[in-house]
């Protein structure tokens, strides 16, 4: 294979490989589950099977697993080879549509947020038919929800299909009040962008903080960062072209969307984006690309960072969830259309994502909430952590023509009605992006830019699917029981526009005076994670998410109780590698080099009291200084971190953690990094900013 085309989807047990394999009546009962989520006949299942083995088998296969996402953040599997004993002592290849259809792992190592004891060890994993199979690394992969033995979901995919049934089945009765009856199904569609940083294999091993919590926990700055601002879509160093292009290669090979590839912002920084897809899939993307993105590059003796903030003092990573919704006849119901009923339609579409964003901001809030994300919202790199929609001057004046029920100058001196005046055409990306807007309006999507470049894009989606299923829920039964249809969609999208405009912000989201504004406008400011979790189980979104059966009350309960967790556990392992890093290696060595100057004094002065020793009795002096003050703030992090391990409340814990360990850590850190200066390079035990940012060549 030579060209993309003929490399594209060649690891896929696609539609198209279906085709060919599959008798014509199997394909088609195939095709009815993966597009209407009906049940699959162990019948037809069995060939299904039988054929994905055989197409394996012939590209080297000899083994299968059920690929899923556990609420680990990163995928699991567990292999199972082709072979079964046969009655003359040798083996034959077999695979079963029972096997196909549903596994059995050990579910007692996975979090599960109290959802069953540690000895209730059973699992399953059920085949999710609307995400193709696939080869990776020379095993059948084949996707799959995990749930409980009991039926809780104990991953991330299982939400989001629910949540995608729930935003399907209301926008079904919204687009069939506008009279498009031929539209079967509706989908949301996602493109995620993801930044990463890219660094010298051989200084991330020597570096103890990258490798055990994947950022630098000590580093003071390099004399060059990014205010040049030369790096950002830069020449490509050959390295990481090379790098590029085979994981691009792999990328394609398993039929994602790859596109786009640049130099991020800071140095050593990068960017993918693939084009859109259904959400369900693109997320099964995502963590095929961070997965393959983190393996490739090892093998070009580079190490790929995911983390939200890997270096101090410049810009972190991000993913941007470019987020729309379109039906099966191929429209996008984010884009205005040429007449006025399409016009109608996508004005009470997007106030549906209005409402659901001003509702639901603080759900919007912590999707994107983790110890790793803490340090990059609000710097002048992401946006604030103030949930708000950037709508563009142009959206935003027709809302507001609307709302008064005044003239919009920009098309005809007539009253904004619904339904009856047509709108200027968009063009895409009509308006300027605004980079300090977590949630944008971009032409026919909405770019959600708060989520972490580490974090799977199911929490958040889950989140955008299943709040604004609620809004198009609540506007079908108005308009559904409505004696005037235009009329009650000119009044609800007018009252909307009124009751919600405050979420709408066009302006600079990192100047101060927005937070001052957001605050009289009633917005949420849920600075960190501790802050932001506990919304989770507020009783307006405990109602959402079991109303619409995307979450059990036992469910979310669970999930909340992970992510403080996680959030404790993450703290816990930086501030032992923090403590470790400082004690067994900074200090011995800047005490070592302080005995080497010291050693210098005395040598010159015993040569000659005219000889000058002031650099060596000045630098020795200052060394002194702040190894005392790292020493005893070196003693604060342990005690406080040996502390928050007695608190047996894990809510408790993690604002412990955020409002102890973490200005502990932060304090020890200052003076190590001004002791980094002060260092002989040669003694120093770990690799500098200098050498990470800029050590590719």
């Amino acid at each position: 294979m030579s060209t993309a085309a003929e490399k594209f989807g060649s690891m896929v047990f696609d539609e198209s490989v279906m085709k060919e394999r599959l008798p014509k009546e199997t394909f088609r009962q195939l095709q009815r589950t993966m597009k209407d989520g009906r049940s699959l006949d162990i019948n037809i299942a069995n060939v299904v099977a039988n054929a994905m083995k055989d197409w394996a088998i012939e590209k080297g296969v000899t083994h299968y697993t059920h690929w899923f996402q556990p609420m680990t953040g990163i995928t699991a599997e567990k292999h199972d080879s082709f072979i079964s004993p046969d009655v003359d002592g040798k083996v034959i290849m077999e695979f079963s549509g029972k096997e196909l259809v549903q596994g059995e792992p050990d579910a007692s190592s996975f979090p599960s947020g109290g959802l069953r004891a540690t000895f209730e060890a059973r699992g399953y994993t059920a085949w999710d038919p609307t995400a193709y199979a696939f080869i990776k690394n020379g095993v059948l992969c084949i996707p799959t929800a995990f749930c409980s033995y009991s039926g809780h979901a104990l991953d991330k995919k299982t939400p989001l299909l629910r949540s995608m049934q729930a935003i399907n089945r209301q926008a079904l009765r919204v687009v069939h009040l506008f009279g498009n009856e031929d539209v079967k199904s509706v989908k949301t569609t996602v493109g995620p962008e993801q930044e990463y940083f890219l660094v010298d294999k051989k200084y991330y091993e020597e570096r103890k903080d990258l490798i055990y919590t994947g950022r630098t926990l000590f580093g003071a700055p390099a004399p060059k960062g990014q205010e040049l601002e030369d790096h950002y879509f830069g020449t490509i160093k050959s390295r990481v072209q090379a790098y590029m292009k085979e994981l691009n290669e792999e990328l394609w090979k398993l039929g994602i969307l790859a596109k786009t590839e640049h130099n991020e912002v800071a140095p050593a920084q990068h960017e993918l984006a693939p084009i859109f897809t259904t959400t369900n899939i693109a997320t099964d993307h995502n963590q095929l690309m961070m997965e393959l993105m983190q393996r490739i590059a090892k093998k070009h003796d580079l190490v790929c960072l995911l983390h939200e903030k890997p270096f101090e003092g410049i810009n972190g990573s991000g993913k941007h969830n470019n987020w729309s919704i379109s039906t099966d006849t191929g429209i996008n119901l984010l884009e205005p259309g040429d007449t006025p009923s399409e016009n109608a339609q996508f004005l009470l579409f997007l106030c549906a994502v209005i409402k659901a964003v001003d509702e639901y901001q603080d759900l919007l809030r912590l999707s994107a909430a983790s110890a790793g994300n803490d340090h990059r919202l609000g710097a002048n790199e992401a946006p604030p952590a103030v949930i708000s929609m950037f709508l563009g001057d142009e959206l935003t004046e027709i809302l507001k023509a609307i709302e008064n029920e005044e003239s919009y100058d920009g098309k005809e001196k007539e009253l904004m009605r619904v339904g009856v005046h047509v709108l200027p055409k968009f063009p895409k990306d009509s308006t300027d992006r605004n980079r300090t807007s977590p949630f944008a309006f971009t032409g026919n999507k909405f770019e959600f830019r708060m989520l972490g470049s580490s974090a799977s894009i199911s929490g958040p989606n889950v989140i955008l699917n299943t709040a604004v299923a609620e809004e198009l829920k609540q506007f079908a039964d108005i308009l559904e029981s409505a004696d005037d249809f235009e009329t009650a969609l000119h009044d609800l999208i007018r009252d909307t526009i009124r009751d919600h405009k405050r979420i709408i912000f066009n302006g600079n989201g990192y100047d101060d005076a927005w937070l001052e504004e957001a605050e009289k406008r009633g917005l949420l400011n849920l600075r960190t994670t501790p802050d932001a979790l506990p919304c989770f189980l507020h009783e307006k979104n405990v109602k959402l998410f079991t109303s619409h059966k995307v979450f059990s009350e036992e469910e979310m309960q669970s999930r909340y109780e992970i992510m403080m967790e996680n959030y404790v556990k993450v703290l816990h392992i930086e501030a032992l590698t923090m403590a470790e890093m400082a004690e067994r290696d900074i200090l011995p060595a800047v005490s070592g080099y302080a005995h080497s100057l010291t050693d210098t004094v005395l040598a010159k002065r015993s040569l000659g009291a005219e000889i000058d020793t002031s650099y060596e009795y000045s630098t020795v002096k200052k060394i002194s200084s702040l190894t005392a003050s790292a020493y005893e703030k070196l003693e604060t992090l342990k005690r406080v971190a040996s502390e928050a391990g007695t608190i047996s409340d894990f809510e408790k814990e993690a604002f412990y953690y955020r409002d102890m360990v973490i200005p502990a850590m932060d304090a020890l850190r200052g003076d190590m990094d001004l002791l980094e200066t002060m260092t002989d390079t040669s003694v120093w035990p770990f690799p500098t900013y200098g050498k990470l940012l800029f050590g590719i060549i």
